[in-house]
């Protein structure tokens, strides 16, 4: 192999595999990204086992071949050229060697026959998705996901898409559950579809998305979750298992609804949170008369509270909840107003932007 490439387009094929390659020594193969050149292009392909991208960019071939090298290594080493060509040049002994004026290295490197088979697809079936609202609804939810790996159809989102216009992002850690559903145009899918995609898969798709300027495609095939944009794929190994009925967790009849502004009760959160226990980050909400004071107690630092007035006329409740879970849903909330619904001291609250039934957040209470 020996190819003529701009360093900028190098950086950016390699910058996207960063993530992707094996950190752990399970498999050592696995931290090396494979290059392949042919025609007028290098392919880059990178994987873990769960998540896979391929990519591609124009290059001048001066010969065809393949072969795997560090992708830090190889990341770390564009990073420091010079804007403007490079040369790659394979050796006989799968070292890769990287030229640019006075500038030589070589990155030791292994044979592609020693790569994992790369998965592939076949399907032709991609719904074109609106890339923004995609990761909007990936950042509504990720942060819900369960990192119990003892339960480990709670350790990522589960998709769905009931027809060809709507589609419902979950996922819950058992302590608190997040759901989000988006109206989408045109979608393919051919059947329900009711998948879960692990939590690195959606973090991958969230940086293509945000680095990609081409049309977003996606796709479900078998146990995998496809995602095009431009030249980059990106495959998903689905997890497995059944995900639990959600509708179940979501209380349809809670007795008090109150009306917050966002910000206030956020900002105050982030005060009275600051002397909680920093594990359990436990915060007692105590609704009284047109007021809800927010306290918290730590014997090793202190304690805080604050009062805000708010609009509610029913019973005296006093309620605990872990603040970051609190904090976390009034972040990705972006209108001014929230719902916050209670029942009693015992029952799950509910928050949801006020006036809207599309992205709903129920948050078990703590005993305090």
């Amino acid at each position: 192999m020996k190819i003529e490439i701009q360093k900028k387009d190098l950086l950016n094929l390699i910058s996207r595999t960063q993530n992707i390659v094996e950190k752990r020594n399970t498999m050592p193969v696995l931290v090396n990204v494979l290059l392949e050149a042919s025609g007028n292009q290098l392919k880059a392909y990178a994987t873990d086992l769960e998540v896979s991208l391929t990519d591609s960019v124009s290059v001048v071939v001066k010969e065809p071949g393949k072969v795997a090298v560090s992708a830090k290594s190889l990341f770390e080493i564009t990073k420091e050229l010079f804007d403007g060509p490079a040369q790659l040049i394979k050796k006989e002994n799968n070292w890769l060697e990287i030229k640019q004026g006075k500038f030589n290295s070589k990155i030791v490197g292994v044979a592609a026959e020693e790569y994992p088979v790369f998965p592939t697809y076949n399907s032709e079936n991609f719904s074109k998705i609106d890339a923004t609202e995609f990761k909007h609804m990936i950042d509504k939810t990720i942060y819900s996901v369960s990192n119990d790996e003892t339960r480990y159809h709670l350790n990522g989102v589960f998709f769905e898409s009931q027809d060809k216009n709507h589609i419902t992002m979950v996922a819950t850690d058992g302590h608190r559950l997040s759901l989000i559903k988006k109206s989408f145009s045109g979608l393919s899918f051919n059947e329900k579809i009711g998948v879960i995609i692990p939590k690195k898969g959606l973090f991958e798709i969230k940086k293509l998305i945000e680095t990609s300027v081409d049309d977003v495609f996606v796709a479900v095939e078998g146990s995998q979750f496809i995602l095009k944009s431009g030249s980059c794929v990106l495959m998903i190994r689905l997890i497995e298992g059944k995900y639990p009925n959600y509708q179940q967790f979501i209380p349809q009849k809670l007795s008090h609804k109150i009306v917050i502004p966002r910000e206030h009760i956020l900002s105050s959160l982030k005060r009275v949170s600051l002397f909680a226990n920093q594990k359990s980050k436990a915060i007692l909400l105590a609704f009284t008369a047109n007021k809800l004071e927010i306290t918290s107690n730590n014997p090793e630092l202190g304690d805080a509270k604050e009062e805000l007035d708010i609009d509610y006329k029913g019973p005296d409740i006093k309620i605990g909840f872990n603040a970051r879970y609190i904090e976390d849903v009034l972040k990705n909330i972006e209108q001014d107003k929230v719902e916050f619904e209670i029942n009693d001291h015992v029952s799950p609250g509910v928050l949801k932007a006020h006036g809207s039934d599309n992205y709903i957040n129920v948050v078990m209470p703590m005993r305090i």
